[in-house]
């Protein structure tokens, strides 16, 4: 299997209907037009729909009613959470902006229903724990110490934390805690360990690492402790009040911190019933036992927030750093922050706080430059930079407890709603083939010719955005039966790559042109596309097929459209 740019080659081809941009659409609501390099711009958030923001509003209200469905139970299944609230943004406009379901609907860790006029709906302005997408917080102040020159992104921690060389922890760098290099455990009971919050913040700075510095990824929520504790020491505040102070004020995020105010109860969303510790319901206090027994405020955990102040966070980023006039952040620190520098461990691709091209929650806007974070309690957020989008899911799935299962279908729901959104222009007419992006499916395009004895050249357009397991094949056959890969050539931008016939990958976002030579006979000529059982890109596009031979043109897509024939997905024209 070779590799063009992040296009995999040895996988295959499949045809199907492009979803072309919504009549009215700027380049900004292509999937296959994004923005060249990062040029950030000071955008202010505004309300549109889907449409008016040239966005195709069928796959978003499609996720939208998964979202939904997911609060309820499915035969014996239990519910994916009891309630969410779902924002989209695209180009500085928020598409939507829903709540579904239940901030507070169980009385104990069985699902024991409360009665009715003691549950509480979800609203849109819910207040959520944010679990682990807290560390997003916690890595903007370590930043901003940065470009303040008060913190040294590759010195030792143990510059700013003696103690924290302890364990052989003495060149553990800022950095590596920040990619979750660092070598640390990915977690530790502080809050069963130790009697108080002094003594557990002692126990994670001088734990003992389980890699040697640099070798592994390993996700760990000690790093991102020892990196509020690090801000502590290097500025003398709180984390709680450097948060504030450097993010939630200038970006008047007036729903987001750590420990909400008791008055604001009715508007969380409540969490899991603990008996060990023995708290109860948890509602309105941090969900996260280590983050609890420090007090609420922690490098990993502990911030509150909405939909609509994530939507501001994430609208700061693809600003470049700025919101309404107040810069957070430097251009170059945000680039910093999505920027892989884990590329010694693929597949865990990080940058300086944010996780980058996850599929497993972010779905179809998954890329290179696609940043997020998730958090355990159900919360996630996706910034696709170059489409200008972002997605942001808040549920309470861990009500009332955390058996009950995962949320990531929703999140990758959520996501893939808005990338099928931004649709993927025909290179040529009003329409293209398009694959689908059904799991665990084929599709198949084929069209007859007969090839005269000096043989003939295919030639068409390609759009390539799938898992690398999920393949397309170029096939031929004589008798419809047995099949023979067809080798073909990609061109992109200038590179020339010979493939064997089969083609995945991510990334690119822009159409190929494709080659093939065809040998004589009369043959029948098929793209295929094979998804596995779990995650999808934005699929295959075909477009502009033509077969020329010496004689002239032996077949044009564009003219004759009814030559094909597809099996696995409907075909559909805009």
């Amino acid at each position: 299997m070779r590799r063009l740019g992040a296009l995999t080659i040895a996988s295959a081809v499949i045809l199907t209907m492009a979803s072309p941009a919504v009549a009215g659409s700027n380049n900004s609501g292509r999937f296959d037009r994004p923005y060249d390099g990062y040029a950030p711009k000071t955008t202010l958030l505004r309300d549109a729909t889907p449409a008016k923001a040239g966005l195709d509003p069928a796959p978003i209200d499609a996720a939208l009613a998964q979202v939904a469905a997911w609060t309820q139970p499915s035969g014996a299944t239990k519910p994916l959470y009891a309630g969410a609230v779902t924002l989209l943004g695209h180009d500085g406009q928020i598409v939507t902006r829903t709540a579904t379901g239940l901030a507070l609907k169980y009385a104990d860790g069985q699902g024991t229903e409360l009665p009715p006029d003691q549950q509480i709906p979800m609203r849109t302005d819910t207040i959520f724990d944010m679990a682990s997408v807290s560390k997003l917080f916690t890595s903007i102040v370590v930043l901003q110490l940065v470009e303040k020159g008060k913190v040294d992104l590759d010195a030792p921690i143990a510059t700013y934390i003696p103690e924290f060389a302890e364990n052989g922890k003495e060149t553990v760098t800022v950095r590596q805690a920040l990619t979750h290099t660092s070598g640390f455990p990915s977690w530790l009971p502080l809050w069963s360990a130790q009697p108080d919050p002094e003594s557990r913040l002692h126990m994670a700075l001088t734990a003992k690492l389980l890699n040697a510095p640099g070798t592994t990824y390993l996700y760990s929520d000690l790093n991102l402790i020892a990196l509020g504790e690090l801000a502590h020491r290097v500025t003398g505040k709180t984390l709680d009040k450097l948060v504030a102070d450097g993010i939630t004020k200038p970006l008047q995020m007036r729903d987001t911190g750590y420990n909400p105010d008791p008055k604001k109860k009715p508007r969380i969303a409540a969490t899991e019933y603990q008996t060990s510790p023995p708290r109860g319901m948890v509602w309105g206090e941090v969900h996260d036992e280590n983050a609890w027994s420090l007090g609420g405020v922690a490098g990993h955990a502990g911030v509150f927030s909405t939909a609509d102040d994530m939507a501001v966070l994430a609208q700061t980023f693809l600003n470049g750093g700025s919101y309404r006039g107040a810069r957070i952040l430097k251009e170059s620190s945000v680039t910093a922050m999505i920027t892989n520098f884990n590329q010694g461990f693929p597949g865990n691709d990080h940058g300086l706080g944010f996780e980058l091209n996850q599929r497993w929650y972010m779905g179809g806007l998954s890329g290179p430059r696609t940043a997020g974070h998730t958090g355990y309690t159900g919360t996630s957020i996706v910034i696709d930079f170059d489409s200008r989008s972002f997605a942001i899911l808040l549920t309470n799935r861990v009500h009332p407890s955390r058996n009950w299962g995962s949320n990531n279908p929703a999140r990758r729901a959520v996501a893939q709603g808005l990338a099928l959104a931004l649709g993927v222009g025909p290179r040529h007419g009003k329409d293209a083939w398009f694959s689908g992006t059904t799991d665990n499916a084929t599709s198949t395009l084929d069209v007859k010719v007969a090839v005269p004895a000096e043989g003939a050249k295919l030639a068409f357009d390609l759009f390539v955005d799938t898992e690398d397991t999920d393949l397309l094949y170029l096939e031929t056959s004589t008798d419809g039966t047995t099949w023979t890969k067809v080798p073909f050539s990609v061109r992109d931008r200038g590179s020339v790559i010979d493939t064997d016939g089969s083609i995945s990958g991510s990334g690119d976002r822009h159409w190929h042109q494709v080659t093939a030579d065809l040998t004589a006979g009369e043959q029948t000529i098929r793209w295929r596309y094979t998804s596995d059982p779990l995650y999808q890109g934005r699929g295959v596009y075909v477009d502009g097929v033509k077969i020329t031979s010496g004689t002239g043109l032996l077949l044009d897509g564009e003219r004759t459209p009814e030559s094909f024939t597809a099996t696995g997905w409907r075909l559909s024209r805009r």
